[in-house]
């Protein structure tokens, strides 16, 4: 599929649109793709949605000239997205730090998103020191093959070689001309700290698929009942044996409750209401898990 362009910030975005029906827009995590989402956008279409798949600024087909990157810029993006796809407000699903910008934009325009999808999210932490560190570590000639070597045990679920091969084919994308100045620039923007005094504005639920084996997490249970603990309406999926996007690797067991939900969030008010299911796993009222805030993370943001 050829993607349609849509201009922002100085620059483009690659935007695959499919469906009819209620939107939601996915957007993928720092370092890869839109087309982490393809398994999870078919399945959505299927079941009736209108489905919008994007590319983050300076990442797959979307332009590498823009004006600025990280989690605020890409609030700006899909709020962008949402308006002109049509049809009034989405849902928004976003993947790593694309949750953080995704959290951003429901607080700036409640009237345009209907509910959050936040997988593997990463709503605190960056700046610092370790984005220092960071930043040195992505400096050229190494540090391609530093992300390489990173990047590919994010996606356990994949398995081994195909996680590798996925893993290769996204830094070659990420190394053309251009393209690891603006990959180094959202690395640099991704500062999550900015994330925390707009979550008090997020009126819409929330549901956190977070993969039990993530390995951006010390532990992912703790993580995703902090992350949920933050919002009013708010559930958990646990995804077995799924890493960093358990869109991608495990498609089935994110796709059902991720349909349930966005059913329940756009069903007329006399036909909303049931459960929600994830595979054979509780039910999302059981899934839920309220937490006090850990310290620190310990994470690197994908």
């Amino acid at each position: 599929m050829t993607p349609q362009e849509l201009a922002i910030g100085g620059g483009t975005l690659a935007v695959d649109i499919a469906g009819t029906g209620p939107l939601v827009v996915c957007s993928p995590a720092m370092g890869d793709e839109r087309s982490a989402f393809a398994p999870l956008a078919e399945r959505l279409v299927a079941a009736g949605f209108r489905v919008a798949t994007v590319d983050l600024r300076g990442h797959g087909d979307s332009s590498a000239a823009c004006d600025a990157y990280g989690d605020e810029p890409t609030a700006e993006d899909l709020i962008a997205v949402i308006e002109w796809a049509g049809g009034g407000s989405a849902i928004l699903a976003g993947a790593s730090m694309s949750a953080a910008a995704a959290v951003i934009a429901a607080s700036r325009r409640p009237d345009l998103v209907t509910g959050l999808v936040l997988l593997g999210p990463f709503l605190r932490g960056g700046g610092g020191a370790l984005a220092a560190i960071m930043q040195a570590l992505l400096l050229r000639p190494w540090g391609p093959a530093i992300w390489r070597l990173y990047s590919r045990r994010l996606w356990p679920g994949l398995g081994a070689d195909a996680a590798r091969e996925r893993a290769a084919a996204l830094t070659r994308r990420a190394t053309r001309p251009g393209r690891w100045r603006a990959f180094r620039a959202t690395v640099a923007g991704a500062d999550h700290r900015v994330v925390e005094p707009w979550i008090i504005g997020v009126l819409a639920p929330v549901l956190v698929v977070m993969g039990e084996a993530d390995p951006d997490w010390k532990d992912p249970a703790a993580e995703a009942a902090w992350v949920a603990s933050r919002f009013a309406d708010s559930a958990v999926v646990h995804v077995p044996e799924a890493g960093h996007a358990p869109m991608l690797e495990r498609p089935d067991l994110v796709a059902e409750p991720v349909i349930a939900f966005a059913r329940r969030l756009t069903a007329p008010a006399d036909e909303a209401g049931g459960t929600i299911e994830a595979g054979g796993a509780p039910e999302i009222p059981d899934a839920i898990e309220a937490a006090e805030a850990p310290g620190t993370p310990e994470a690197t943001d994908a």
